[in-house]
């Protein structure tokens, strides 16, 4: 080897040296020592309560929501597009939140993962179960709104970029033994922190009240594919919520610009919702007290929008919601009491327990006092105005009727279920369901269109109903 080529050598040697140094002092200064690399479950615990509370209970699915069932008429941007049925088969509308239910999924998995027997931190139990509770409440959410999504094969990164879709009637079984996982992980649980549990603050019976009630909902969503569903729904109630005390809550909002209720960012950042004429002439024809605490008045008198045809405004012409108004801080709720007594009360007639009639009563009255009412107010309504109209043949049109009324707004997503459960129940006066069509379930995301087309089931939105709403499966 002569000299040139022995400096040659060196030279390259040198530069691989330095160039290889440089490649990893590169790594370490872009290192962002503050974010962690591995977590705590209880520091990924407020995580997945919040993404639950705020994104899967609270965004756009509640307000797409508000609008197809007819609670709210959509008034101004996408809200009247949703109203006039436009663009709602773009596969961009729900994208944001197809990505952030399994953004919570896949924290949930983590966590269920961490504190397996073999994982890292295998005696916090409490978090497992609320892991599990809020797997089976979000993966719920993805089924009741697309059908078919992926599962069995999701939630494994690089490993399956490509997941299969599975059948919805064979993920509600995975959702209900999530929540009876949940609920053995939590009943086990001795080591019991409340630090970022932002619906219970550490306890864990309500925790157990919480996914028994979630059990109930999602039994009597079955109703029409499982004459069991109501028996089911009945078996689990006595252990689930016992009064409005133990409500499922996200309860961490606070009057800040980043930190408020997700309705009321909504409406005070964009005002795309005015109250709809439908839920409006529902109340005014039972003389409800509700409507004084739903609505604001337009120069002393209530003035709803006509669902279908309201003109284009963000605000002025047609009365709005007096809840969101005043709910700067107002906590998201997940499920309700008053929610599983309606339960209670439709299983019971369902399965001819006479005894329906007081369900619906406490559901009624729990819902005035939710509302700011009394409860005596709910006992005199249920008398002199629902009692009336129970008669014969009438009587689940009127069950389903009332909680319809009741869910006004913040629970719109469990009176869209209920509409396209048994959409016989309630009369929908939005002209454009005739003239293009009802949505009966959600587009597939723009992610999965450019990831995973070769999977996604073929489906009109206008048309194809999920299957516990008596749709077809591959």
């Amino acid at each position: 080897m002569n000299m040139k080529t022995l400096k040659i050598l060196l030279i390259v040697l040198l530069s691989s040296v330095v160039f290889s140094c440089s490649e990893e002092k590169m790594d370490e200064i872009n290192m962002e020592l503050n974010d962690a690399l591995d977590m705590s479950v209880q520091s990924m615990l407020p995580d997945i309560i919040l993404k639950s509370g705020f994104e899967t209970a609270s965004t756009d699915i509640a307000w797409y929501a508000t609008v197809y069932i007819e609670h709210s008429a959509g008034t101004w941007a996408q809200s009247i597009d949703a109203d006039k049925r436009i663009g709602q088969t773009a596969a961009t509308l729900f994208n944001n939140n197809w990505n952030s239910l399994y953004d919570v999924l896949n924290i949930c998995k983590d966590v269920i993962t961490k504190t397996a027997p073999d994982g890292p931190e295998p005696d916090n139990q409490f978090a497992r179960g609320v892991a599990q509770i809020l797997t089976a409440y979000n993966l719920a959410m993805v089924t009741d709104m697309w059908g078919e999504v992926p599962w069995t094969e999701a939630l494994l990164g690089p490993a399956n970029l490509q997941p299969i879709y599975d059948n919805q009637s064979s993920l509600y079984p995975v959702i209900q033994q999530y929540l009876d996982d949940g609920i053995a992980s939590i009943t086990s649980a001795t080591n019991v922190s409340g630090v970022g549990d932002y619906a219970y603050n550490g306890d864990k019976a309500k925790w157990i009240k919480a996914a028994n009630s979630l059990k109930a909902r999602y039994y009597l969503r079955l109703s029409n594919v499982d004459n069991q569903a109501a028996s089911k729904a009945l078996g689990v109630i006595s252990k689930g919520f016992a009064t409005s005390t133990d409500n499922f809550y996200f309860k961490a909002y606070e009057a800040t610009a980043t930190g408020e209720n997700a309705w009321f960012q909504f409406m005070n950042d964009r005002s795309h919702l005015s109250v709809g004429k439908t839920l409006y002439d529902l109340m005014t024809s039972r003389n409800d007290p509700r409507i004084a605490q739903y609505f604001t008045k337009i120069e002393d008198e209530y003035v709803p929008a006509p669902n279908g045809t309201a003109t284009q405004t963000q605000g002025g012409i047609y009365s709005v919601s007096l809840i969101t108004e005043n709910g700067r801080t107002t906590p998201a709720p997940i499920m309700t009491y008053h929610e599983l007594m309606f339960i209670e009360a439709e299983a019971k007639f369902r399965t001819n327990d006479n005894t329906w009639k007081g369900s619906l009563q406490k559901a009624i009255e729990a819902n005035f006092v939710f509302h700011g009412l009394t409860l005596a107010q709910g006992t005199a309504y249920f008398t002199d105005v629902v009692t009336p109209l129970l008669t014969s043949g009438n009587e689940l049109k009127e069950i389903l009727t009332q909680k319809y009324i009741a869910f006004y707004e913040h629970e719109a997503i469990e009176a869209y279920n209920d509409y396209r459960r048994v959409p016989s129940a309630l009369t929908l006066n939005n002209p454009n369901n005739a003239q293009v069509g009802f949505v009966w379930r959600f587009p597939y995301a723009t992610s999965e269109e450019a990831s995973n087309s070769a999977n996604i089931p073929k489906i009109d939105v206008f048309k194809d109903k999920v299957w516990w709403a008596g749709g077809t499966e591959k």
